[in-house]
């Protein structure tokens, strides 16, 4: 089971913090740090200092880490046109070596495009299919030659399609709960299917829809490989997991329930009953990012006993 560790800069982090925890991240044995693609803060936070932009923190990263995997749970697919897009990730990826992934997603969140003058199309879904046609036929495009794409929302002729990524094939995250289009999407599209904060029956409900999907579109099911989004809530006692769940502003059962927390055994125990339906990764939500304790008793305590 892989542990990356997922952050959501929007609540209030600068540059510096998030290359604090990244730097832990890879010093702690953490297979990956990702961060989320928002622009305004949500619930009862202020979100200062104010929001950072994932591709230019990854950027950033990329050039400050040596091991970890970076990448986006999930890139919008309202914030960038996939031209663009393909360019950024692929350059990003380059100034770390290939080790960059891209999730990408329809985009939700309205009031934050209202914030920051952003489009806020309503057929987001449709668009987001033509997004990653365009971006792994740029990145797939034999140099040399040019790619072309005329869809109902985006065309592209004569595209040079570069750069290229330093990976041969960037992997790309598809994620969500839908039941119909998502799968199917995952099932051309993606290299790793994600459920974020999903109980362990429903998201062995989505991944069994996923596998479906990709035997459907002639693929294994095995080709991709699937993983879960949980907040995370640990310490070494009763006092330590109420002290944290405070942090965050929420509740220890209600964290229990429905993310991973408690005890290290108890964390343990709940990634283990998810790996038994078919996670094989999982994004481990931290929100106070000020903890380090925090990331050093999950390395010394939860993922040392799942390596």
């Amino acid at each position: 089971m892989d542990l990356r560790i997922f952050t959501e800069p929007q609540q209030g982090a600068t540059y510096d913090t998030l290359l604090t925890v990244a730097k832990a991240t890879e010093d702690l044995g953490f297979d990956a740090f990702f961060r989320s693609d928002h622009y305004l803060r949500m619930g009862n936070v202020d979100g200062l200092p104010g929001p950072t932009d994932a591709w230019i923190t990854l950027a950033g990263l990329a050039r400050e880490t040596k091991r970890i995997r970076l990448g986006t749970l999930m890139t919008a697919g309202t914030f960038r046109l996939p031209g663009v897009l393909a360019i950024q990730v692929a350059q990003v990826d380059q100034m770390s070596g290939g080790r960059v992934e891209l999730g990408l997603g329809a985009g939700w969140f309205e009031e934050e495009h209202k914030a920051y003058g952003i489009p806020f199309p309503k057929e987001k879904f449709a668009r987001l299919e033509e997004q990653l046609a365009i971006v792994t036929g740029l990145w797939a495009t034999e140099v040399g030659k040019t790619f072309d794409f005329h869809g109902a929302y985006y065309d592209l002729t004569d595209s040079p399609a570069l750069p290229k990524p330093a990976q041969k094939k960037v992997p790309v995250l598809i994620g969500g709960h839908g039941a119909t289009r998502t799968p199917r999407l995952a099932a051309r599209y993606a290299d790793e299917f994600n459920i974020p904060f999903a109980s362990i029956e429903d998201s062995a409900r989505q991944f069994g829809r996923v596998r479906e999907a990709a035997v459907a579109a002639g693929r294994a099911a095995d080709e991709l490989t699937y993983s879960n989004a949980l907040v995370v809530c640990v310490g070494r006692d009763d006092q330590e997991v109420a002290r944290r769940a405070a942090a965050i502003g929420r509740q220890v059962d209600e964290l229990k329930a429905n993310g991973l927390a408690g005890s290290p055994a108890e964390v343990v125990d709940k990634i283990g009953r998810y790996a038994e339906i078919g996670s094989q990764r999982i994004y481990l939500q931290l929100l106070d990012l000020d903890d380090l304790d925090h990331l050093e008793l999950i390395s010394s305590q939860v993922q040392a006993q799942l390596s």
